[in-house]
């Protein structure tokens, strides 16, 4: 083998796919920003595919709150949180966001992905168990991986399989127990109220990735604890900032002492530039308007949801039955779920196609974000369009 060729990419079935389709989903050129229509080309599209669910990543307040924080800290502090990148705004912003958690102290990381790498290589040792849902997103399992304990999946949302887990666990020293909040592609919420209650019967240390979580469920959109009701939560908290709070980063909340070891004992964090000031202006006033307005938008994303899932239900689509404000239309296979979204394009309408090898085989999901400034007639249109494409394709829907 030439030592080129290791790097040359090769999708066959893919890209006969997207050549005899004659459309490509994937990294779409947008010269917009995120809000309810993108820029593509000459046209414009409506908004589906990005997880600007509260539509905080064009809001005029957000905007003006990072302004002003550009105009007085500049771009970036250039330097590692450890060394000069620690401004004063990065601890008002710990305490914002610990406070709308209910959590103890909270550190920023460029990512999620990158703070869900990174937490694992700080706090977990080779003698220790991580055990972890089967569906958990990418970024939990590279971590999970990365100090070389041993790990134990157990079934997607099943607490009595944890249990059994769990019981069979005494050797080891330190027990972790993993899980995402919101499962982003179906839309499934983790019983995290059982899980967490396991892990205090069996003295394991709970961490969940509440990315899809904060911001849209919990009757105030403060998250999967308030949607569980839990209370004097003692475990590890991780989230986007890059989601409904419309801003980017990652953030993890713990208690103090866990923080505090981080902070001094996680590459990801001490090696890496500190989040900029003005990322972290904007997650401050996101907060503070989901700390007013959260009621109204946790009904205004369910009720979105529920009229797009009731009708195109009642159209023959089979959706995801999750109950977090997420719309997934199973589609089947790759070629299937990339006509119907090609379909949708050609109508101006910008999803999400998940197809194998990101999902299994034949197991193809659209998902579509309800978004709080979707109209009647943005739903209207929606709707009409899969009606459409159904009675113009039927040979695309037969079982």
């Amino acid at each position: 083998m030439r030592k080129e060729e290791r790097f040359e990419f090769n999708f066959t079935e893919e890209n006969r796919l997207v050549d005899e389709i004659g459309f490509n989903p994937y990294y779409q050129k947008i010269s917009s920003g995120a809000g309810l229509y993108v820029r593509i080309g000459n046209d414009d599209y409506l908004n589906l595919a990005s997880n600007n669910y509260l539509a905080l990543a064009d809001d005029p307040e957000v905007i003006s709150a990072m302004k002003k924080c550009l105009d007085k800290y500049g771009v970036s502090m250039c330097g590692t949180p450890v060394a000069c990148g620690y401004s004063d705004i990065y601890e008002t912003a710990s305490r914002t966001v610990s406070e709308f958690l209910g959590l103890e102290d909270t550190l920023f990381y460029p990512s999620c992905y990158q703070a869900n790498m990174s937490i694992f290589r700080s706090l977990a040792r080779p003698e220790d168990v991580i055990f972890v849902d089967r569906y958990a997103h990418s970024s939990l399992v590279e971590g999970i991986r990365s100090p070389g304990c041993r790990i134990k999946p157990f079934r997607h949302n099943d607490a009595d399989h944890l249990e059994s887990l769990l019981k069979s666990s005494g050797a080891f020293e330190v027990k972790f127990v993993v899980t995402e909040s919101v499962f982003s592609t179906e839309g499934t919420i983790a019983p995290f109220d059982e899980l967490n209650e396991l892990c205090k019967k069996y003295g394991a240390i709970p961490v969940v990735d509440d990315s899809h979580g904060i911001g849209t469920i919990g009757r105030s959109g403060k998250g999967i604890l308030e949607e569980k009701n839990i209370k004097d939560y003692s475990g590890i908290y991780t989230a986007s900032t890059g989601k409904a709070l419309g801003i980017s980063g990652g953030i993890v909340s713990a208690p103090e002492t866990i923080i505090n070891y981080i902070r001094y004992n996680s590459p990801g964090l001490i090696y890496s530039t500190a989040v900029p000031p003005v990322l972290l202006a904007g997650t401050i006033r996101a907060l503070e308007i989901i700390g007013k307005k959260g009621a109204l938008f946790s009904e205004r994303l369910t009720a979105n949801k529920l009229k797009i899932h009731t009708a195109l239900s009642s159209h023959g689509y089979d959706l995801a039955s999750g109950d977090a404000p997420i719309c997934s239309v199973k589609t089947g296979s790759n070629e299937i779920t990339l006509k119907i979204c090609r379909s949708l394009y050609e109508r101006g309408i910008l999803a999400t196609p998940f197809i194998y090898p990101s999902v299994s085989r034949n197991k193809g999901i659209i998902r579509m974000i309800p978004r709080i400034d979707l109209e009647s007639t943005h739903l209207d249109h929606i709707l009409r369009s899969f009606a459409n494409i159904r009675a113009e394709n039927p040979e695309l829907f037969i079982k």
